[in-house]
């Protein structure tokens, strides 16, 4: 993979490649410029060519080909990032043919990932996704030293390829072990999680549609602290690990929120595949709240864009809720609420109780509201529903500790041999 200067702002042509006239190309070409941007990239020219099939060895045709080399020239570009991934041998091609280095959908991607990983957990995911981007293309680092030279040292170049296989393999299998000790301790935290009967609402949606700005509204609405709150920035993928808060709604019931990654078109299997143990927050979820900036004109792609990725990844029959964020840049005054969903502001946080009072709709519809007497020998019981139900009414009598409480069918039953009263939620 080519690396890009972090230093100095490189000078790109973009190239697209529509094939059989896709349905959404001009977006995803707007979205490769944005991608551009991200790695600090400045466009130069931009190149597109309707094709019905694509060339083995380049991708696009000779003539495209040609006129990229000699704008890449004139213009003396720094290199040529193409739409699409590419694969090993094509990429090594269109060096040859453009002399310039030669960057995919994939590598911009990859790239921007490194940028914004900061915990240990996106690293190693990152890391990974690179050294499996990476092993493919090692044969085309090395052509000098496959030349012969007066006989000798013929198959050096096989032989450096082969020990960089070797060692990269080692390390994608090194990389897959710490992320394996890491899921383990996922599943343990998820596992206590799961034991509390507490629910997990996660968010998702496209990358920068505002996901951690409705994070830290909720987080707002019940006065937690800066330090509780997580990193909202207006960047493709600024958040890539998985942030959990505990929620208070205002209807005092408890929730679990996770801040999840962003989802962008055409995003690299190996990187979903990365960062499936963190997806899987989503897969495991009780509710998912879908963010859709709803100021961005191209919103409607990036919903099927988000309903896709969920698809892949196992979560599309997971009941969601959509939120149209940014609702106060277009008409109307939010909140309101439609078939679609709920628009709102959450920079602002307009909206935020309305779409509280849905999450408490989806989740706590089947609560029942019951009145227990325990004895006070067993304040482990209180402690439980105080901790785990929404206590109404709280009083201390002869016989022990009176609640009136509204809790899950689950904690309805362990707590059943206590009950002395019960009515509809």
């Amino acid at each position: 993979m080519t690396e890009i200067n972090d230093i100095t702002r490189e000078r790109a042509l973009l190239v697209g490649a529509n094939l059989q006239a896709r349905e959404n190309f001009t977006e995803s070409m707007e979205e490769l410029a944005s991608l551009a941007e991200a790695c600090e990239i400045d466009v130069l020219e931009t190149f597109v060519q309707n094709i019905n099939s694509v060339a083995a060895a380049t991708y696009i045709g000779q003539g495209k080909v040609d006129e990229i080399r000699a704008a890449a020239e004139r213009l003396e570009a720094d290199l040529v990032v193409f739409n699409h991934e590419l694969s090993a041998k094509q990429q090594r091609n269109l060096e040859k043919a453009l002399e310039v280095p030669v960057l995919d959908r994939t590598a911009l991607i990859l790239d921007i990932f490194h940028r914004r990983a900061k915990t240990k957990e996106a690293k190693l995911q990152v890391e990974l996704a690179q050294m499996q981007y990476k092993l493919p293309r090692l044969a085309g680092s090395y052509k000098s030293l496959g030349r012969q030279r007066g006989g000798q040292n013929k198959g050096a170049g096989e032989q450096k390829i082969e020990l960089d296989k070797r060692s990269v393999q080692d390390k994608i299998h090194e990389l897959k072990l710490m992320l394996e000790q890491i899921e383990r301790e996922r599943l343990t935290n998820r596992k206590k999680r799961s034991e509390a009967h507490i629910p997990v609402v996660a968010l998702v949606g496209y990358t920068n549609a505002g996901k951690s700005t409705v994070m830290n509204a909720f987080m707002k609405l019940q006065g937690a602290p800066e330090e509780k709150r997580v990193l909202q920035k207006d960047m493709l993928f600024a958040t890539l690990d998985t942030s959990t808060r505990r929620v208070v709604l205002p209807n005092k019931r408890t929730i679990l929120l996770s801040d999840t990654v962003g989802f962008v078109s055409e995003l690299p299997h190996s990187l979903v595949k990365a960062f499936g143990s963190t997806l899987e927050e989503v897969v495991e979820a009780d509710l998912l709240l879908h963010i859709i900036d709803a100021s961005n004109d191209d919103f409607e792609y990036q919903i099927e864009v988000t309903e896709a990725t969920l698809k892949e990844i196992g979560a599309e029959n997971i009941t969601r809720i959509n939120i149209f964020n940014k609702a106060d840049r277009i008409a109307g005054d939010p909140p309101y609420e439609n078939e679609r969903g709920i628009y709102v502001s959450a920079k602002s946080r307009i909206g935020m109780d309305l779409v509280a009072r849905r999450i408490t709709d989806h989740l706590f519809k089947d609560e029942v509201v019951c009145e227990v007497l325990i004895p006070f020998t067993e304040g482990s019981v209180v402690n439980m529903l105080s901790e785990q139900a929404f206590v109404e009414e709280l009083s201390h009598e002869s016989g022990g500790t009176r609640m009136r409480v509204s809790c899950s069918k689950i904690i309805y039953e362990r707590c059943r041999k206590y009950i002395i009263g019960i009515s509809n939620n």
